[in-house]
């Protein structure tokens, strides 16, 4: 059996954020269906996933025969140098009157929103991922007095990713280190719309997911 050395690149930086909200179900769960708008910003610092799940072990015959798994909503943590208020106000359910004033805080449902983060590595490789069914559940709001010299005072979002089809999958992602990564596909097509299938992956190929 042959041995095959492999060198996978280095991630050097986190690239552009997308956010698309989806269009509000009935009594307003998740419909699986996005608004036109893909909102991109390049204000991100870092972006730090968390995978969660429960795991409960099977015993038999006095041993662990198997370990059974619950899927839990992934976190991801955003900080970011600047966020759209508008954005902000949409994600938590804010309301905004004609005037522009905004009304936070109260405790209403939240819509949910697809979040798309590209990850920059070594040699020209990148990853491209898509979350299609998130909740914005914190943000954090600080704000400091300015020194003499100047410091970045940040913003950190946390989002809840959820589970989108009936497998169970959490996200959708191109990387083009892959052996089978899709040739034609650019962050432009990638994030022109939500991807949660194939089609919609060879949609965005063709130029249709535009």
């Amino acid at each position: 059996m042959a041995i095959k050395n492999k060198r996978p690149p280095r991630k050097e930086t986190v690239g552009a954020q997308y956010i698309c909200f989806a269009t509000p179900g009935e009594d307003g769960e998740w419909s699986g269906q996005y608004e036109t708008d893909v909102e991109r910003t390049a204000t991100v610092k870092s972006v730090s996933v968390t995978e969660n799940s429960e795991s409960a072990d099977v015993y038999a015959s006095g041993e662990v025969y198997d370990t059974d798994q619950a899927a839990a909503a992934d976190s991801i943590e955003v900080e970011v140098i600047a966020f759209p208020i508008d954005t902000l106000a949409k994600a938590r359910a804010a309301t905004v009157d004609e005037g522009g004033l905004i009304k936070d805080g109260a405790p209403k449902t939240r819509p949910f929103f697809a979040y798309g983060k590209v990850v920059l590595m070594k040699n020209g490789h990148f990853r491209y991922e898509w979350y299609p069914k998130c909740k914005l559940t914190e943000n954090s709001d600080e704000t400091a007095t300015r020194e003499e010299s100047p410091s970045e005072q940040n913003d950190t979002f946390t989002i809840s990713a959820y589970s989108f089809d009936e497998d169970g999958n959490k996200k959708t992602y191109v990387d083009s280190t892959a052996s089978n990564f899709p040739e034609g596909i650019t962050e432009e097509k990638f994030f022109a719309k939500p991807i949660l299938t194939k089609e919609d992956l060879a949609a965005a190929i063709s130029g249709g997911g535009s």
